[in-house]
């Protein structure tokens, strides 16, 4: 077995890690123990609501409320938690706590899936991963709490509040309210809605950002560039859409904010999406495919990536090079970024006909949205989820996993060759 793994890539490992436990998560939803007397829960919704949770996504085929008991909530809580942090992280997490080395193929898989540049002190930083995971989703449950006692009994309420607060600091959707209500009963209290904006949002810019903020005391000029990306390019999208949302739908300021920070991946809604507007719809849209950060536990391009692209496309118009924070953009950035958003355009597009061919009676606009919020696991929804069929959750399944993963990483998969053994010379193609 470790000599078939070491034969392997990095990409190839960390997507049948999130397989298996997407496989082993569906297994222990649907046990007689997890699901509530009088519910049947068929296989293909345990397994769509395990790959949502690992996905971190949020997409739910059955309310998680009203489908599993409290144990059933937690194994649940262990899948998104598991699903934020990353398979390889947490596996390499168990085996420095157990007093074992960690070799250097784990390493390599680390590196890989934290998106790290080196190899360098990676046992370090998955350390500083767990502190900083455990800080903010207590700190989050602690404050949930304050909101979530007055409406339930205490004991309940700390259950809640700590879901609650992994779910969104993980970036991903699930509540345990029941009725598919989501938070659309605290959309009005300004606590809880500042909280899990914060937790998505630290959530979402990635475990690199949040340690160099710490560690530089906020200070700006000494960011790195990565760092200075990361945080602008989230708070212009998060100001962005506030003003498009508000704009186009009846919402609240503070409802424009909380569902323009929500769809950067964490799949949370204060008011049902099914009575927003196609121009609301698409904002949200956007913002779904770009996405967080990378190394966070959101998904879709990345802000990254978006940035780059811009940046690519105004070298191209002005003939200038590539620069931002006073730092030259690599010249290979901006062909990885085209490629990746490429072919996530192409899993979106792709997934949008197939969606619509299965599911005839839904409109192109919620078939799109459905689609986008599967590769960005996101998690939001105008409410079409549960009445899909079979064929159509197991193509929300496979986008949600593909999204996870990252369209360039799946591509990789079917890599084989080493190299290049033979060089041709260059021709002329006209582009434009």
């Amino acid at each position: 077995m470790n000599r078939f793994l070491h034969t392997q890539s990095p990409a190839r490992i960390i997507a049948a890690g999130f397989a298996l436990a997407i496989l082993l998560g569906s297994v222990l939803l649907i046990l007689p123990c997890s699901v509530q007397d009088g519910v049947d829960l068929q296989y293909i919704d345990a397994l769509y609501t395990s790959t949502s949770a690992v996905c971190v996504t949020g997409l739910i085929a059955v309310d998680a409320g009203d489908t599993f008991t409290p144990l059933g909530q937690f194994f649940l809580a262990m899948l998104i938690q598991v699903g934020g942090l990353g398979v390889t992280a947490v596996g390499a997490g168990i085996i420095v706590a157990m007093g074992r080395k960690v070799d250097m193929k784990a390493r390599s898989l680390i590196r890989e899936a934290m998106n790290l540049d080196s190899g360098k002190g990676v046992i370090l930083f998955v350390k500083s991963i767990f502190v900083t995971t455990v800080i903010f989703e207590l700190t989050g449950a602690a404050l949930s709490f304050l909101v979530f006692v007055q409406d339930y009994p205490p004991l309940h309420a700390a259950g809640i509040s700590l879901f609650h607060s992994v779910a969104a600091f993980n970036n991903s959707g699930f509540d345990i309210l029941g009725n598919f209500q989501n938070l659309i009963p605290y959309r009005d209290d300004v606590l809880l809605n500042l909280v899990t904006c914060g937790l998505i949002f630290f959530g979402g810019i990635g475990f690199l950002v949040i340690r160099e903020m710490w560690s530089k005391r906020l200070h700006w000029k000494k960011f790195s560039m990565h760092a200075k990306v990361v945080l602008s390019m989230s708070l212009i999208l998060i100001v962005v859409g506030t003003l498009l949302l508000k704009a186009t739908e009846d919402v609240t300021w503070l409802g424009a904010l909380f569902h323009s920070v929500s769809a950067r991946t964490a799949g949370f809604s204060t008011y049902p999406l099914g009575n927003f507007s196609n121009a609301g719809l698409l904002v949200l849209t956007a913002l779904m495919f770009v996405g967080a950060s990378p190394g966070s536990t959101g998904g879709g391009i990345k802000t990254s990536t978006f940035l780059v692209l811009i940046k690519g496309i105004k070298s191209a118009a002005t003939n200038q090079s590539e620069k931002a924070f006073r730092y030259a953009i690599p010249t290979t950035a901006f062909r990885k970024a085209a490629v990746i958003t490429l072919l996530a355009a192409a899993v979106v597009v792709g997934g949008t006909w197939i969606f619509v061919v299965l599911e005839p009676d839904v409109t192109l606009m919620q078939a799109l949205f459905e689609v986008t919020s599967a590769f960005g696991t996101v998690g939001l929804s105008t409410g079409i989820t549960p009445d899909l069929g079979v064929g159509a959750k197991v193509l929300s399944i496979l986008i949600m996993y593909i999204g996870r993963l990252g369209p360039l990483t799946v591509a990789s998969l079917w890599y084989f060759t080493r190299g290049e053994r033979v060089r041709y010379p260059e021709g002329n193609i006209a582009i434009g």
